[in-house]
């Protein structure tokens, strides 16, 4: 693998970051990808790393599964591949996500309070863990052009015999199967989710990391949005001659 543009370079270590690595191991990792086999002075070399620091990441990639130790008259370090270290750690976090389940017990009861949840990737991490936790029925209303991304799960909702409600300005070109799709005439940018007829999510989408959405299980909040919803689909079957 041939010299990598430093804007690139960086990105790539910003996403192993978020697979545990520190930038430092994930620049050393990223080296060993490009040159094979390498001993702690040569990347020390290549990276500008000191090799004092050299040696305790390339001790640590090892440790978290990123490296192997070529042992010899001199130890050398090769990376394992990005698709087996990836799929690794995936792994490992889907394990301890099942431990920490089993032995963390429900702290509080989640149905009171507002909270507010912000940007645009906390949203749409909020709305795929309320998806997942359907038991009876969903009503959503969304742009348009987010609600490919979430097809999947309400397809599979729908076929686990799960009523599933759209109400969108725009249906989507493919018809998301097994779902209740109203047509609105409203061309804002916002968001609307009630799920079991428990829990809220409502706020604006505009993809930026201001947007801001409350999230709620209050009972009387819950049951207030749950009726302007009713409303306004009974407002387009009549517009509809429904």
């Amino acid at each position: 693998m041939g010299r990598m543009d430093n804007t690139v370079l960086g990105v790539l270590m910003e996403k192993l970051v978020q697979f545990g690595l520190t930038r430092q191991e994930a620049n050393i990792y990223l080296c060993l990808l490009r040159n094979k086999d390498l001993s702690g002075y040569e990347v020390s070399k290549l990276t500008g790393i000191s090799r004092s620091n050299v040696y305790s990441a390339l001790a640590s990639l090892v440790e978290e599964g990123a490296a192997y130790l070529l042992e010899g008259e001199t130890n050398r370090y090769t990376a394992v591949a990005i698709e087996d270290f990836c799929e690794n750690r995936i792994r490992q976090l889907a394990e301890l996500k099942q431990e920490l389940i089993t032995q963390i017990p429900q702290l509080q009861d989640s149905s009171e309070g507002y909270i507010t949840i912000s940007s645009h990737r906390h949203i749409m991490d909020k709305i795929y863990n309320m998806l997942e936790h359907v038991e009876y029925r969903v009503y959503l209303s969304m742009p348009t052009e987010y609600l490919e991304q979430f097809r999947p799960q309400l397809e599979q909702l729908a076929a686990d015999g799960k009523k599933v409600v759209l109400l969108v300005s725009d249906p989507p070109a493919v018809e998301i199967k097994g779902s209740i799709i109203y047509q609105t005439d409203k061309k804002d940018r916002q968001l609307r989710l009630i799920v079991d007829s428990s829990y809220v999510l409502t706020g604006e989408m505009t993809g930026n990391v201001t947007d801001n959405c409350l999230y709620c299980g209050q009972k009387n909040f819950v049951n207030v949005f749950k009726d302007s919803l009713r409303n306004e689909i009974k407002l387009i079957q009549l517009t509809k001659g429904e």
